[in-house]
């Protein structure tokens, strides 16, 4: 899923050295933490969190494959 994940969001900014996926795993659910640059953000979020919401989908798709729960959390740097 980090994968995946660090796929779509590179394919997506401007700035792809600066994608950073940290995953944390549970016993049914993993947590994905997604980092980019600040001027990257808009990108990946989009315009009222239609990209956001589309990379989730395609996660959740993904891991229903496997019976896990996928959550993803974009983080914004300060």
């Amino acid at each position: 899923m980090k994968d995946l994940v660090q796929y779509l969001a590179k394919s997506l900014v401007n700035n792809p050295d600066a994608v950073e996926v940290k995953e944390t795993e549970g016993e049914t659910a993993s947590v994905l933490e997604l980092r980019v640059a600040k001027e990257d953000l808009g990108r990946i979020i989009g315009k009222q969190g239609r990209t956001a919401k589309s990379i989730r989908t395609i996660l959740n798709a993904a891991a229903s494959r496997t019976n896990r729960k996928v959550v993803l959390e974009i983080v914004e740097e300060n």
